[in-house]
């Protein structure tokens, strides 16, 4: 009997974790920007919507699409395991972007009115940390094409 109540238990208190962090995630904005010279890439994630922008004097957020439900559940997973405090610290895996061997890219969030943000790093090879998370924004990207 003790065992189903722990059971159980645990099933609430993992459940409303999950709320919560959705919750989070659906109030705070992530951007993810790769650069180069000569092409241009902005993703900005907000309320379960992705919007993609190629075009560096865009005003506007550019094509916008909702998140389905369970890429945005994956989404909230990776994201409750940053550590945003420390972002900045990370480092980059490859400095290719130094000699234009890969674009530049940044990870910013902006979580309960603060920013964070990444180092700069190649596009493709983000810091170790935080690569589950930032290659699961970009394969949104490439699910709208």
């Amino acid at each position: 009997m003790k065992v189903a109540y722990l059971i159980l238990i645990s099933i609430f208190m993992t459940k409303g974790c999950s709320d919560d962090a959705k919750k989070d995630l659906k109030n705070t904005t992530i951007q993810y920007v790769a650069n180069t010279r000569g092409s241009f890439q902005k993703i900005t994630i907000q309320n379960q919507e992705i919007s993609i922008s190629k075009n560096r004097n865009e005003d506007g957020k550019g094509t916008t699409t909702k998140i389905l439900d369970a890429e945005w559940n994956q989404l909230v997973l990776l994201f409750s395991k940053i550590d945003l405090d420390k972002l900045n610290y990370y480092e980059a895996p490859t400095q290719k972007r130094f000699y234009d061997g890969a674009a530049m890219a940044n990870l910013s969030i902006i979580h309960k009115g603060k920013e964070y943000q990444s180092v700069t790093f190649d596009n493709g090879n983000p810091p170790i940390e935080i690569a589950d998370f930032v290659n699961k924004v970009t394969s949104l990207v490439k699910q709208e094409k």
